[in-house]
């Protein structure tokens, strides 16, 4: 059979555990369309809309933790998966993608939908690869195997993230009707064992002597997926080692007690002498990125004296712009080897222990504030998060789109560590375009309720995100439909132009209650306060029906609710 080497990438595939695939529509890539569709081991569903499809393999991928496959056509289609390739190389989620191709000679000679696809996704990708154009030769084949069993490998290597293979094909590309696709039970598979990251005993002793020099040790967690591990090891640490830990919303650090959650509640408004006498001299730090600003600029004003990051592998960010060791662990493993260090003075170990205590009562400060401001504040969108933060079951999947979205749910934060809720946002790039079809893309795989918070300009441009055949009963969508985009009267500048509501918030007048009809969804409209009880009650009822939640106000109104947090934090200190 010709085309034998291409089936047998399904095979290659299933036996690496890259066992769910998505397809978009086309010729050109028929011959990956059915060696997947038809393999018994892999699950495949289809997506008209690439752009959106790149998305919800990134869900499926983050939520198995294994690469999701995803194939398209060739020309412009290819093109389309490139937003969600950025988000996942960023945010380093393992990807495999498949771009059918032209062969080489009909590239620019006025052939359809062809366009330069080599190397398409530039640095985006951990590494592009080209298939041959022909399979007759042995080494052809051995080629094919080789690359597939290569770019799976590499993808799951850390930092995981996407590769890339195009495959140019020539015609014929079906076989005929009574051909069958089979697989070759003996393809080769190359197994990649995994790095685990771990610290040598004298890497640890060497450890434990530098951190015994300093007082004031901030540990600051960035996005992070949900790992048991590293919360049973950095709340042991968090027991035996006097340090204020920070952890915003996405660090998902929610069910250990004694994180700082709000520091970007407190840290905007507090005076000159509280943020210096929160500066460290030693900072740890792990994850990828911080939502809140104000953490970044007050670390970046009161740089520590050292800071230490944690990272397996990879280049190394440095938002903070301070970094002087980089350690080359996991970070569960840093916290395993430092939990035994000890002070060599009674005194020094009080200073680490004032020093979070000092944190800790500015969070307490945030904790009391935030709970007398939303028991007199006006409803509006931050009230409803508020709410539904409060209400979310045990056991779930919280989604956060980008923009106000992911901003207002790191103010109010997760209060409650017994109910293990694992969040998700694209911040590898913090684009609003699939934070729709990435939620999609985790409800497919699991039965867990999933719950996203979106705001009305990332919903209605990912609304592509539902054109497909597939229910999603364990869906809840919190629709934020201020008709704008409100972050651009809150951050300094585009809020006091003349030229803000037309070229930078862009009005809409869309509301969601035309899409659910179209796709059968329950609309549930809250429109005040006094309907939220009952409202939210429907809303977290799961009857087999995908449902959204929308909440209809003014920009004006949600823009003056979050100048008034502001200040009564501010006021706070006053006292």
């Amino acid at each position: 059979m010709i085309l034998q080497p291409i089936y047998d990438i399904a095979e290659i595939c299933a036996r690496k555990k890259v066992n769910q695939v998505v397809l978009c529509p086309g010729s050109r890539c028929a011959p990956l369309t059915l060696a997947f569709s038809r393999h018994d081991k892999i699950k495949t569903r289809t997506f008209s809309d690439e752009r959106s499809a790149g998305f919800v393999a990134l869900g499926i991928a983050q939520q198995s933790g294994n690469p999701a496959a995803m194939v398209c056509t060739s020309g412009t289609a290819a093109y389309n998966f490139a937003p969600a390739v950025a988000e996942a190389f960023f945010s380093q989620t393992p990807l495999l993608i498949f771009t059918a191709d032209r062969p080489a000679e009909w590239i620019a000679q006025h052939d359809g939908q062809t366009i330069h696809q080599q190397d398409i996704f530039g640095k985006h990708v951990k590494q592009s690869y080209q298939l041959p154009q022909t399979y007759d030769h042995a080494d052809d084949q051995w080629a094919v195997n080789r690359i597939v069993n290569e770019a799976i490998n590499l993808a799951m290597q850390e930092p995981k993230g996407p590769v890339h293979i195009n495959a140019p094909f020539r015609e014929p590309f079906y076989p005929d009707a009574k051909e069958k696709v089979t697989y070759s039970k003996d393809a080769r598979i190359v197994e990649g064992i995994q790095n685990t990251y771990s610290i040598a005993g004298d890497q640890a002793d060497q450890l434990k002597r530098e951190w015994s020099k300093y007082s004031k040790i901030l540990v600051v967690a960035g996005q992070h997926e949900y790992d048991n591990n590293l919360i049973a090891s950095l709340g042991n640490f968090m027991q035996t080692q006097p340090a204020a830990v920070v952890g915003d919303i996405i660090s998902n650090l929610n069910s250990l007690e004694g994180v700082v959650r709000h520091a970007d509640v407190f840290l905007p408004q507090a005076p000159d002498d509280v943020r210096k006498s929160l500066r460290p001299d030693l900072l740890i730090t792990f994850g990828k990125s911080v939502i809140s600003k104000s953490l970044k600029l007050f670390l970046r004003k009161y740089s520590p004296k050292a800071h230490w990051h944690i990272q397996p592998a990879g280049v190394v960010a440095d938002p903070f712009q301070s970094i002087t060791k980089v350690v080359h662990a996991n970070p569960a493993a840093f916290f395993d080897a430092l939990q035994t260090t000890e002070k060599s003075k009674v005194f020094e170990k009080q200073k680490q222990s004032n020093f979070q205590k000092l944190w800790e009562a500015e969070e307490h400060r945030a904790e009391r504030t935030l709970k007398d401001f939303f028991s007199k504040e006006a409803f509006g969108e931050l009230e409803l998060i508020h709410e539904v933060l409060r209400q979310l079951p045990p056991l779930c999947n919280l989604h956060l789109a980008n923009s106000m979205s992911v901003r207002y749910a790191n103010l109010v934060g997760l209060n409650d560590p017994k109910k293990n809720i694992n969040v998700f946002a694209n911040r590898g790039t913090s684009g609003i375009d699939g934070c729709t079809s990435t939620a999609v893309g985790h409800s497919l795989i699991n039965e867990l309720p999933n719950f996203l918070i979106t705001g009305d300009l990332a919903f209605f441009y990912d609304r592509n995100a539902f054109w497909h055949n597939y229910k999603l009963p364990n869906l809840r969508i919190i629709l934020l439909n201020n008709h704008g985009g409100i972050i651009f009267k809150m951050i300094d500048g585009p809020g006091s132009l003349p030229e803000t509501d037309e070229y930078f918030v862009t009005q809409q007048k869309l509301n969601a209650k035309k899409l659910c009809e179209e796709f059968e969804f329950d609309h549930l409209k809250l429109d005040n306060k006094r309907k939220i009880r009952n409202t939210l009650k429907d809303f977290f009822d799961f009857d087999g029906t995908t449902k959204i939640l929308e909440l209809e106000t003014a920009i004006d109104l949600n823009k003056t609710i979050f100048d008034n947090l502001k200040q009564k934090i501010k006021k706070s200190y006053e006292l």
